[in-house]
């Protein structure tokens, strides 16, 4: 008898057609792009799930394992805190931003929303945001640009712009601005290490501080320890 129906894509050449950028290709950049203008909590697991069908190796992603945990973890964190406060006294004063965040201002002292804010942000800026901005869109752009010196340049760009832009919606011109000069920073860092832990960690230190900035109503003062 012959078998007149169509025989079902192995799972190898799906994996593939995902890696790929033909039209399944694409379809999922779009639809983890979507994920992503929903929000990060969203794009990331897509990211991940996208990862497995795909048969992507976590390496390429930046999953490798740390040579030392407690120094990622250590490291990631005092990193983080320097950074956000070299920010907040430093860059962004040059660049005109108001002291205060208008934006999450009503987080000062207020202790009952407190928990919830940063639960979502440890959820959504440490573990999403790098897992779609750094890990996928490195990965897909050094599919395309290779790995060579200009090629991680352009990656570093143009995910740090992605990272900006994705600011706007809530922090307008100055959350672009400092989201901009994180971006490039985190985006050397990846290119250099190829290690997205110590990202996660230090991307939630920072954002951590801002918070504790926040909420003690420390913005001012150490937005003016150098700029009066």
């Amino acid at each position: 008898m012959t078998n007149t129906g169509h025989s079902p894509v192995p799972a190898r050449d799906t994996a593939a057609l995902l890696r790929g950028f033909g039209p399944l290709g694409v379809l999922a950049i779009v639809v983890i792009f979507g994920g992503a203008l929903v929000s990060p909590i969203v794009s990331a697991p897509l990211v991940l799930l996208w990862a497995w069908i795909s048969r992507t190796s976590w390496p390429d992603l930046g999953f490798t394992k740390s040579r030392s945990w407690a120094l990622t973890v250590v490291g990631g964190v005092a990193f983080g805190i320097a950074l956000k406060l070299a920010m907040k006294a430093l860059v962004m004063p040059l660049l005109g931003a108001p002291a205060i965040n208008e934006r999450y201002h009503y987080l000062a002292g207020n202790t009952a929303a407190l928990p919830s804010f940063v639960l979502m942000v440890l959820i959504s800026a440490g573990l999403g945001e790098e897992v779609f901005f750094r890990s996928y869109i490195f990965e897909r752009l050094g599919k395309l640009l290779g790995r060579g010196t200009w090629a991680l340049t352009c990656m570093v760009v143009i995910s740090a712009g992605f990272f900006a832009i994705a600011h706007y919606p809530n922090q307008r011109l100055p959350g672009v601005e400092q989201a901009a000069v994180v971006g490039v920073i985190f985006g050397g860092i990846f290119a250099w290490r190829r290690n997205i832990w110590v990202l996660m960690v230090t991307h939630a230190a920072f954002d951590l501080t801002a918070i504790a900035l926040i909420y003690w109503n420390w913005e001012e003062p150490v937005a003016h320890a150098l700029f009066r």
